[in-house]
């Protein structure tokens, strides 16, 4: 049995320069392999065009590899997080490695040949969530450690006060959106379907030969492109009526076929003037309004049209909706690129900030934070509401909400990539069955966004029996997140009730903006509680309760207990990396929290020790458990500022603490024996140590790429304490 550790993308493959020695030294000492994998978004790319590249540039497929081995019984993975690609991200992506010298095609937005479509085929293998529907072959249990919800009330993140005359609301549609269009079926026997379409030539078949299975919920819907232009435009207008931001929230990465379309008409209806003034020129351009303002304003740089298209936007921008600003200094709006309004990370960051985003000019302002789907918005919703009510959050006293979450099989709209489509022309989608009966059908109109989802009966019957044993082992309240006004969700309620009548048990169900404020009336009371939810929820869910409880996401616990018997431990949250790159690239001070990858190493360790009988292993765990604990008492997590404690100094002392733990665990006398002399010669050197790690601040560093870091550089800049690396090399 091995370890695989995942190699991924910005500050968390940062990091993982200066903690996977560590880890490797650490696990070695008792014969542990550990192994990495590279699936960052530029390996991604590359592994899909070998015949391109030169032979020393080839690389295999790791994601693909790491596809077969979750399956197996003894999976042991460590997954940090990864880039889920925009379509800007993969184009900056590809530009990079293409000045790098790999030969790898440019992104085709308009396929104009077959060998195109192939090209763009490949690269929608790598776009969004390309990475979690192949490795989460289990469902999710995610939830704060003891050790880290009490260090957390001890030392409570800055509270932003919530005003109760706030003017901020979340606003969706009211009509024709995903969740009112939505039809569902419970597949009776297993059988082979297709998605068509049939329009004014016929009928098109889009999917071909999918697959379902007895009992698995196969759902379809869509949105209205009319209604939700509809919306827009009054969302503006009460933005401008009421001087409030006006702010998109979306999922453009893991949602890559949709979302981004759900954005692009968010920018043709904010700069409707610009889109029809210059309908013509941004065509000729290739301008795509899906891949945000950005792409505009990089591509009228070389139009003879130029200064009258930036007037124009100029002029919209101060007479329009007043836009949230991503970064006020640099007028990036909210609209400018669809992977910066991540609503998973966007939303709690702004509700935790006393409901409030900034303007123009770096003032904070109330907003309308708009997410035109209502089946999750209405969570969002729910906190805004409660902190009117109730006032300001206060993070020394909330109990916690942990979250069991259905995944596996690529449940659901994570799934849904390949069978998303846009309607070319009004007409019908339609799903039937082998025997050609239709299983679910759709009316729709030109532009319309479809969808279909599907849910396996092992993954969802797998997701309920993990809910009642975390409340069983817990004690805590339980909630399943489901609304019977939902079609899918209506199904899986009645599967959830038949296993709980099966099981003996009783635990509530409720739609998600009623067990959202269920949920914020418990922890307010200190209480614990665990939500039971769907895919897309336990994403929203596992983001916005510990950013309101810790102040982050990166601090939390996430076990996915695969069905074919291993476990993947992933690592916590990504979003706030690329301002933390840029920071080390400009500071050479990493502020990543790697307390994730700690917890996740941990309990991998544990998982270790219990698969195979390896009571060295399990030493390890119980004294990395003890590290972790003193690292949290001490307060060794990283500093924002440059000059002080960050990412690599945090690395270095775990590493002490651990030693330290091991030094007195007598379980294992040889292990304590040689982490003695260890941990006395990483003591006797600390104040050293610690000063080598805060003497590299304070300059710029060249990592040798973005999206493809220079390994050489990278190892320099984030292990630069020759005294801790010498000690470390005596460990192997």
């Amino acid at each position: 049995m091995k370890i695989t550790y995942t190699l991924t993308d910005e500050s968390p493959a940062l990091a993982t320069y200066s903690f996977l020695p560590i880890v490797q030294a650490f696990l070695g000492k008792v014969g542990i392999q550990v192994e990495t994998s590279d699936i960052s978004l530029s390996a991604r790319i590359l592994a899909q065009f070998p015949e391109r590249l030169k032979e020393s540039q080839r690389i295999k497929d790791e994601l693909a590899i790491l596809g077969e081995i979750v399956n197996q019984p003894d999976a042991n993975l460590i997954k940090t997080p990864n880039i889920s690609a925009s379509i800007p991200q993969l184009k900056a992506t590809i530009k990079e490695l293409q000045g790098k010298g790999f030969n790898v095609p440019d992104f085709p937005d308009e396929p104009k040949d077959e060998a195109q479509k192939a090209i763009k085929e490949k690269y929608q293998k790598v776009l969004g969530s390309a990475v979690n529907p192949v490795l989460r072959q289990g469902n999710s249990d995610r939830r704060c450690t003891k050790a880290v919800k009490e260090y957390a009330k001890k030392n409570p993140y800055r509270v932003v006060e919530f005003h109760k005359d706030s003017k901020t609301r979340v606003s969706y549609m009211q009509k024709g959106d995903f969740f009112d269009n939505e039809k569902a079926i419970l597949i009776p026997n297993s059988t082979k379907a297709r998605i068509e379409f049939v329009g004014s030539k016929g009928t098109e078949i889009l999917k071909d030969n999918l697959k379902l299975d007895k009992n698995e919920i196969l759902d379809a819907t869509f949105m209205s492109a009319k209604t939700l232009d509809e919306f827009y435009t009054k969302e503006i207008e009460v933005c401008k009526k009421e001087n409030i931001l006006l702010s998109l929230h979306l999922k453009a990465t893991m949602m890559k076929v949709s979302d981004p379309v759900i954005f692009g008409h968010a920018v043709k209806i904010y700069f409707k003037e610009l889109f029809d003034g210059f309908s013509e020129e941004l065509a000729r351009l290739g301008v795509n309004a899906n891949n945000g303002v950005n792409e505009l304003l990089t591509k009228i740089e070389n139009s003879s049209k130029k200064q009258e298209i930036l007037a124009k936007y100029k002029e919209i921008l101060d007479k329009s909706a007043p836009l949230s600003m991503v970064n006020s200094d640099k007028g990036i709006t909210n609209l400018h690129i669809p992977s910066d309004v991540i609503v998973d990370a966007s939303m709690p960051a702004m509700l935790k900030n006393g409901a409030r985003l900034w303007d123009k000019d770096g003032k904070e302002c109330d907003t309308n934070a708009l997410i035109p789907d209502k089946t999750y918005a209405t969570i969002y919703e729910a906190v805004v509401e409660d902190l009117r009510a109730n006032g300001t959050l206060n993070p020394s006293t909330l109990g916690s909400v942990s979250n069991v979450g259905l995944m596996a099989k690529k449940a659901q709209e994570y799934g849904s990539h390949d069978k998303t489509f846009i309607a070319k022309e009004n007409g019908i989608f339609r799903i039937t069955d082998e025997k050609g009966a239709v299983l679910l059908e759709h009316k729709v109109e030109k532009g319309d966004i479809y969808r279909a989802n599907q849910a396996k009966f092992e993954a969802v019957q797998n997701w309920i029996d993990l809910g009642i044993e975390r409340a069983d082992l817990t004690g805590n309240k339980a909630i399943f997140w489901l609304d019977s006004k939902r079609a899918s969700n209506k199904i899986m309620i009645d599967l959830v009730q038949a296993r709980l009548k099966e099981k003996g048990k009783d635990i509530a169900i409720l739609p998600p903006k009623e067990a959202c404020l269920e949920s914020l009336k418990l922890i307010r009371n200190g209480k614990d509680v665990i939500s039971i939810s769907g895919n897309v929820l336990r994403d929203y869910l596992t983001d916005l309760f510990p950013i309101l409880e810790l102040g982050t996401s990166a601090k939390m616990l996430s076990v996915v207990p695969m069905l074919n018997g291993g476990s993947m431990f992933e690592t916590g949250a990504g979003g706030s990396a690329p301002k933390q790159v840029e920071q080390l690239v400009e500071e050479n001070h990493l502020r990543w929290d790697s307390l994730g990858e700690f917890l996740a190493l941990q309990a991998s360790l544990e998982f270790y020790a219990q698969k195979i009988g390896n009571k060295q292993a399990q030493v390890l765990a119980n004294s990395l458990d003890n590290a972790i604990g003193k690292w949290l008492n001490n307060n060794k997590a990283p500093s924002r500022k440059v000059g002080e404690d960050d990412n690599r100094t945090s690395h270095f002392y775990l590493a002490l603490y651990w030693a330290q733990a091991l030094a007195q665990d007598s379980s294992d006398s040889t292990l304590q024996g040689f982490f003695k002399e260890i941990a006395e010669e990483l003591s006797a050197n600390a104040n050293k140590i610690h000063q080598e790690y805060l003497s590299a601040q304070g300059v710029k560093v060249d990592l040798g790429g973005y999206y493809k870091f220079d390994d050489a550089k990278c190892n320099a800049i984030m292990r630069p304490s020759a005294t801790f690396n010498t000690i470390l090399a005596k460990i192997k």
